[in-house]
């Protein structure tokens, strides 16, 4: 990791995959992601860790499966939510968003159990910034 500031939107501007994050820098033994995102990822759980979203740009949505039921939390830009571990969960992004995630160093994007991982998504524990 750079000892360099880093711009989130220069990070953000040097990619355009969706679903697969890159990792800006570390804290701790966490890394801290941005991705783009449209469409819908997957149903996953992270058995062990929360995961921390912030979105930066436009709206994500998280379904979540929780012991009272399913609920459906809304991200506007500038929002910040924590899934807890084991809660399953579904990040949605019908019109595309941006996001930051805090992560435990080697966490897969997919969660410890999953459903079928569709194409668009990168299976992944982060990628290096270019």
């Amino acid at each position: 990791m750079s000892s360099d500031p880093v711009s989130l939107s220069g990070a953000l501007a040097s990619f355009s995959d969706l679903w697969s994050p890159r990792i800006v820098t570390a804290v701790n033994d966490y890394d801290v992601r941005i991705a783009k995102v449209e469409g819908e990822h997957v149903w996953h759980v992270h058995d062990h860790t929360d995961e921390f979203f912030l979105v930066l740009e436009g709206e994500l949505t998280i379904a979540l499966r929780e012991a009272a039921g399913e609920r459906t939390v809304v991200l506007p830009k500038g929002s910040v939510f924590t899934v807890p571990r084991g809660t399953e969960h579904k990040p949605v992004a019908p019109h595309g968003a941006s996001i930051l995630m805090f992560e435990p160093t080697g966490t897969l994007t997919v969660g410890d159990r999953h459903d079928e991982v569709p194409d668009h998504v990168d299976a992944t524990t982060g990628h290096a910034l270019s």
